[in-house]
């Protein structure tokens, strides 16, 4: 048999066979049915924006909130200390940022110079002394 002849009758029998498993034995609406479940199970994502707020407003409530909680540590701390030491505290000021935990000044001798600095140029120290007097010392 040729390839032509034996498509020609072997064709139409695989298109029967397949439409008889899809339709007959329910893998059609077996597979509907999976799809259609795939797809409900996606939630929909929506993008939902939060209320614009005053925040120049709300600063300034927390700095006040901070000012008075800050009098009145003062306060109990002079309270504290007893009548002698009133109105110590009436004219500190809050430090501007803190330290960290560990932090260690420097110990180095040379911690306030930059590390690309020349130093002192002590090439014209062997010719002191008439240069012969560096001979006998060493």
């Amino acid at each position: 048999m040729k390839k032509n002849e034996l498509q020609k009758v072997l064709k139409p029998l695989i298109k029967q066979c397949i439409k008889e498993v899809i339709f007959e034995e329910g893998v059609l609406s077996g597979l509907i049915s999976e799809v259609v479940q795939g797809l409900g199970g996606q939630q929909t994502i929506v993008e939902a924006k939060a209320p614009e707020m005053d925040f120049s407003r709300q600063q300034v409530e927390l700095q006040e909130e901070a000012k008075a909680e800050m009098s009145e540590r003062r306060k109990k701390l002079e309270e504290s200390l007893g009548g002698a030491f009133s109105g110590v505290f009436e004219t500190t000021q809050p430090l501007a940022r803190g330290g960290t935990v560990g932090e260690s000044p420097s110990q180095s001798p040379l911690a306030n110079y930059a590390p690309n600095d020349p130093g002192v140029d002590i090439s014209g120290i062997m010719s002191l002394g008439a240069g012969s007097n560096w001979k006998k010392m060493i």
